[in-house]
């Protein structure tokens, strides 16, 4: 009988401890985010990468990575801003599409953002709406003053210029990048 009730505290106090485990690590918790400050531009290290054409599509996909270079974690809350200028012309700026979670990102983490975006076809004579470059200007999430340039490559890291024919960029929600 002593043995028996051994066991369940052992596996009460296990469970308890997996649970607790759990909440300090923060698994993307609201509760563990309260206690971060939001994550500001100069802490984040951005990357973009155009994904490769896909046939006969007029869309073209790209990826925002970021991660966080900060002494310590942070909270990655909601849409980062994202623009793509030309010039002081014409600029095309992405817009989120879906539902943002708090992420609490420990140093070292992180979080990636689907792009799609109108890809003008090679030879498109300039329009009005034609905006063309290879950087874009980037902000962390309630940190707008505290842009940021970065430079557009492809999968391979070349440097690669952008075109758009439309003045919209849909953003997915950021997310958790897999360790």
């Amino acid at each position: 009988m002593r043995r028996r009730s051994l066991l369940a505290v052992a596996a009460a106090t296990l469970t308890l401890t997996a649970a607790t485990g759990l909440a300090l690590t923060g698994c993307g918790s609201a509760r563990m985010a309260a206690l971060h400050a939001n994550c500001t531009t100069k802490g984040l290290r951005w990357k973009l990468t155009v994904l490769k054409k896909k046939p006969h599509s007029e869309q073209r996909e790209a990826r925002l990575s970021i991660a966080n270079k900060g002494a310590g974690p942070c909270v990655f809350h909601g849409f980062p801003a994202f623009e793509i200028h030309l010039g002081k012309g014409p600029e095309s700026d992405a817009v989120g599409h879906g539902k943002t979670l708090p992420i609490d990102l420990g140093r070292g983490g992180i979080v990636t953002a689907g792009l799609r975006y109108t890809d003008c076809p090679t030879g498109t004579p300039p329009n009005a709406a034609m905006v063309t470059n290879d950087l874009a200007v980037v902000s962390a999430p309630r940190d707008y003053p505290g842009r940021q340039a970065v430079v557009a490559r492809d999968e391979k890291g070349k440097r690669l210029r952008m075109t758009l024919c439309a003045n919209r960029i849909w953003m997915d929600p950021p997310r958790e990048a897999a360790e």
